[in-house]
Formats: structure tokens, C-alpha cells, sequence
């Protein structure tokens, strides 16, 4: 069973959300605990897996992911896990949830142009042994995410 988190963790987890780099001595400053409760807190944290790693948030177009697209997905059940092993191996596809509703699956994928999300949908993902159908639904425009804290810039 997971330990329970105090305050003292979630106000860890809120300042590693907004800068994921911040080195311990500014964290335990921040924080107004000791540099050694800090380390051992964010230890503690990530070997029970509420911090599963550290990443950079990645800006889609600048780094020439201009095409994105949410697609959903309709299978045969008993293919979930190897459909879903699949969908972790393709690269472009940024998110997969399995849902409840009119189809299985959901994904974000981020592609180059049109001519890569083409072939992403219609060759890797429907070439897919278990997917059924797919439908396609292209972003036309994706708001800046708000970093946690921070009030939307609407």
C-alpha cells in the first residue's frame, strides 16, 4: 500500500511540476526544509513511483511536429494489450488512454506534416492486427499549456 503523501510532498510535486531541474538547495530553500529532508523526500518519492522521471516540455512546431491530431481507435477486445504494445513502439504517438464510450482508445499524435500523419494513421496504426477503425480528428490550434500555478494567459 502507497504512504500517504503530507503537505510537505505535494508542495515538492507542485515545484518540481513547474521546474523539473531545480536543483535541491533551491527546492529545500523554497520549501523551508533542510537540504537532507529534501533529498530523502524526492528519494522516497520517486522509488514509490509518484515521480516517475523528470522530462522537457517539448514545443510541438519548434522542434517539427507541426501536425497534430487526436485519434480515436475501435478494436477487437481480447487485442488490447497487443494493440497497446504496439501503439508504445510508434513513434509520434505522444499519449494513449483506453476509455469507456463509442470507441476504445484515444490518442495524441504529433507528425511532421500531413503526408507523416497519413502514414502513421492509415499504415502503422490501422495496419495494426486487432484495430478495427479509426477516425481521425486534426488540431487546428493548441492553446500554450498553463504550467501548474500559473493563471491561464486567456
Amino acid at each position: 500500500m502507497a504512504t500517504p503523501l503530507d503537505g510537505i510532498d505535494h508542495r515538492i510535486l507542485d515545484a518540481l511540476t513547474r521546474d523539473g531541474r531545480m536543483s535541491m538547495r533551491t527546492l529545500a530553500e523554497s520549501l523551508h526544509i533542510s537540504r537532507a529532508n529534501a533529498y530523502a523526500r524526492v528519494e522516497r518519492l520517486q522509488t514509490s513511483g509518484v515521480i516517475r522521471g523528470f522530462s522537457a516540455d517539448v514545443d510541438p512546431l519548434l522542434s517539427g511536429m507541426g501536425t497534430s491530431a487526436y485519434v480515436t481507435v475501435n478494436m477487437h477486445q481480447p487485442d488490447w494489450r497487443h494493440v497497446r504494445e504496439r501503439l508504445t513502439q510508434l513513434q509520434g504517438i505522444v499519449h494513449i488512454a483506453l476509455v469507456g464510450g463509442e470507441f476504445d482508445v484515444i490518442l495524441l499524435v504529433r507528425a511532421r506534416d500531413n503526408a507523416d500523419l497519413r502514414r502513421l494513421v492509415l499504415d502503422e496504426i490501422q495496419g495494426t492486427e486487432g484495430v478495427v477503425t479509426t477516425r481521425t480528428l486534426l488540431v487546428f490550434e493548441e492553446p500554450e499549456p498553463a504550467r501548474r500555478g500559473e493563471h491561464s494567459r486567456a
